[in-house]
């Protein structure tokens, strides 16, 4: 039944298709996840009015997180590709496109999460001031811990978005869900491979929703 329906689907192929997305979407949001805290924690707290105002440090974070922001992330792929070269020793297959999917998703997320970490209550970070607390015991027991449901939410809405990046590059020789929809589908004109794919795609993304608002609301104190 399903062979006729879908005649040039390999079962085999999507089996491991579907794992190298989900394996690329992992890491990369592990990574995008601990890199994104950092640029955002260092946006927030080198502000103007900042625990650590520092000009010069937020003027140089900021405009890191503008710049590669801005570039689509077709061409951020093969703009790094010298650099993962380097790194991993080849352009092509899933942990070739680690690189440039942490970096692309990680100045996006590093904004998601200063916007999370302003809306902190002023009023328990004067607080552990008042306590003598330091610097770094105020991140990482007032600012993290209070801001984490929406930090949550912020990696959810990335990793969705870093499905879709994945997908895009697979066009170029990642793997994945979009080098199968594209390579084995849409090159050969077999639409049935490429619509197994997206509802493949579709329901990744569902699975990383369903998780992102679980932990969400098991994390709200509210």
């Amino acid at each position: 039944m399903l062979h006729n329906l879908f005649p040039n689907v390999q079962v085999a192929d999507l089996v491991e298709a579907t794992k190298e997305t989900i394996y690329m979407t992992g890491i990369s949001v592990i990574g995008t996840f601990i890199f994104g805290i950092v640029l955002g924690l260092l946006l927030f707290v080198t502000a103007k009015g900042g625990l650590w105002e520092n000009r010069a440090i937020y003027v140089v974070v900021a405009s890191f997180v503008n710049v590669f922001r801005a570039i689509p992330f077709i061409i951020l792929i093969l703009l790094l590709s010298p650099f993962t070269d380097f790194i991993v020793g080849t352009v092509r297959g899933p942990n070739a496109a680690l690189p440039a999917l942490i970096i692309g998703a990680s100045p996006f997320y590093g904004r998601m999460v200063e916007i999370a970490l302003k809306e902190v209550d002023k009023g328990v970070i004067e607080a552990a001031k008042g306590m003598g607390a330091k610097t770094s015991t105020i991140i990482f027991k007032v600012l993290l811990p209070e801001s984490m449901p929406a930090l949550i939410s912020g990696i959810t809405v990335t990793a969705i978005a870093l499905v879709g990046y994945t997908a895009m590059a697979g066009v170029i020789g990642a793997g994945g869900l979009g080098d199968l929809a594209y390579l084995k589908g849409f090159q050969r004109w077999d639409f049935d491979v490429v619509l197994v794919s997206t509802v493949l795609v579709v329901l990744i993304v569902f699975l990383f929703q369903m998780i992102g608002d679980i932990t969400s609301k098991k994390l709200d104190k509210r």
